[in-house]
This record gives structure tokens, C-alpha cells and sequence, in this order.
């Protein structure tokens, strides 16, 4: 496994743990749709969230949710619509967060909650 996988995989991990302890119900990890994939779905309340996890090592990228562009944020729409097609679940409302990760060498990964980034 290549050493930037390893650390995308440790940050959904961290992320689905956040939204566990918020009291979240995760309903799908890494759903695969024609367009791409979501790392995320779950249900905070009636209200169905699509999580976008971004994880970074350092800031020489920039901030996680950077990462984050419209093109992106369209292609988490349609891919939302594609699982709430298959799955055929009637949520309140859908929105995407965007769980912004990052690690230290010296500690806990820091977690920031972006919600409702469309």
C-alpha cells in the first residue's frame, strides 16, 4: 500500500470515528458509483450527509478541505443522487460535509467539521 493511501484510509478511519461519537449512523464506506466514489454516507438525525474526508500529513498542500473544489462538490450531487437511487431511502434533506483531517507525529490527528458545504 502506498504511503498516501495509508494515510487516506487512517483519516476516514479517524472521521467515521468523529461522526460515531457525535451520535451519527453510518450507513456506507467508499461507495462505488458510476462517476466515482463517496467516502462516507451517513444519517445525522432524518437528514442524510455525504462526508467527504480529506487528510493530509502536512501543510504543503494547503488545507484539507482545499482539496474541495465545485467540480468535486458536483460530482458528490450526482453521486448522492446515484446512492439515494440504489438504496431507495427518503431522507428529510441531503447535504455534504467535508471532515478534514490532519496527522501529527507527536499526538492525536486534529479533526475539523465542515457541514453543509454545497
Amino acid at each position: 500500500m502506498r504511503a498516501k493511501d495509508a494515510v487516506g484510509r487512517y483519516g476516514e478511519q479517524v472521521a467515521v470515528t468523529h461522526l460515531l461519537a457525535s451520535g451519527w449512523e453510518v450507513l456506507d464506506r467508499n461507495w462505488r458509483g458510476r462517476a466515482g466514489e463517496l467516502d462516507v454516507v451517513a444519517l445525522e438525525g432524518d437528514e442524510l450527509v455525504v462526508v467527504e474526508v480529506k487528510t493530509r500529513s502536512g501543510d504543503g498542500f494547503g488545507h484539507p478541505a482545499e482539496a474541495v473544489t465545485a467540480v468535486k462538490l458536483a460530482r458528490l450531487r450526482r453521486l448522492a443522487g446515484e446512492w439515494l437511487h440504489e438504496h431507495e431511502l427518503r431522507p428529510a434533506s441531503v447535504r455534504v460535509d467535508v471532515v478534514a483531517v490532519r496527522t501529527s507525529r507527536r499526538g492525536a490527528a486534529t479533526v475539523e467539521h465542515l457541514r453543509g458545504v454545497l
